[in-house]
């Protein structure tokens, strides 16, 4: 009887599989889907053309145990700091990102922030899981998105940086928080300052959501945003975050800036960029 039952129900669903399909397959040929990076068609949703593939510098190689910024070689004797985390710490254990900052990776942070293209979340995710995963368990993981000032947010209408958190944790199983952190005050464009300039005007912008103390004690918490440019956000927030009695904080990014200058030991200036780098008009 149960068979039967079985049978009877396959059979009521296959007409919907095969009207899925055959939508499916309408869709596909009045909006093919096509590559995040230069909107070539390609065969399926979320996927980049060979080119823009090939040009992704994806950062698994040898890092900084601190900051995760790339080295230029691997050395002896296990985890090995940068001269920048040794000088002056981070206030986070472990930096990663997927890729270094390109064109195309700038591409699909772009879209994504500024040409609502909401779906590139869940691409950068599937290519940000595997630093996650180098950070360690998911299971004793908490991620906390880099957040908005309202203002901000009520004039884009997402967070993307919340928007990749929430694919990540789909993805991975891990628990993800998005309102443990908060943008306590609106600040100045970083585009276009210096260092320093950029630690002070993100001094003090972020705090901790009323009960986040009992929501992360003891966790351990990972940053998630789209950019890591100079850092200087991701230092603020997780100074923020320290105050929560979280047992451990990362940070996980998308994109990371590299400075050429790790090759060629000359002085990399970051007053260009921001982890808002880009305009609008470059998004469409």
């Amino acid at each position: 009887m149960d068979g039967e039952g079985t049978s009877r129900t396959g059979v009521r669903r296959a007409p919907f599989r095969a009207l899925r399909l055959v939508a499916r397959a309408a869709v596909d040929y009045a909006l093919p889907p096509r590559c995040p990076g230069c909107g070539v068609i390609v065969g399926e949703d979320r996927q980049f053309c060979l080119s823009c593939w090939s040009s992704l510098h994806f950062l698994d190689g040898p890092a900084c145990a601190r900051c995760s910024i790339p080295l230029p070689t691997a050395l002896p004797g296990g985890a090995v700091e940068c001269g920048a985390c040794m000088a002056d710490a981070p206030p986070f254990d472990g930096a990663p990102a997927a890729v270094a900052y390109g064109p195309v990776a700038r591409t699909v942070a772009l879209r994504l922030k500024y040409g609502r293209r909401t779906g590139h979340a869940r691409l950068m995710a599937q290519l940000m899981a595997r630093p996650l995963a180098a950070l360690g368990s998911s299971e004793e993981m908490l991620l906390v998105p880099v957040p908005l000032h309202r203002w901000r947010l009520w004039s884009r209408g997402f967070n993307q940086a919340a928007l990749v958190a929430e694919a990540l944790a789909r993805l991975t199983g891990a628990a993800h928080d998005p309102h443990l952190l908060i943008r306590a005050r609106a600040t100045a464009a970083l585009r276009g300052k210096g260092r320093r300039e950029r630690e002070r005007i993100v001094a003090g912008a972020f705090a901790l959501a009323p009960d986040a103390r009992a929501r992360a004690a003891g966790r351990h918490l990972v940053l998630v945003d789209d950019v890591h440019a100079s850092g200087a956000t991701l230092r603020a927030a997780s100074r923020a975050l320290r105050r929560s009695g979280a047992a451990r904080i990362s940070a996980l990014s998308w994109a990371r800036v590299v400075p050429d200058a790790l090759m060629t030991s000359n002085i990399f200036d970051f007053a260009s960029l921001d982890s808002d780098i880009g305009d609008e008009r470059t998004a469409r």
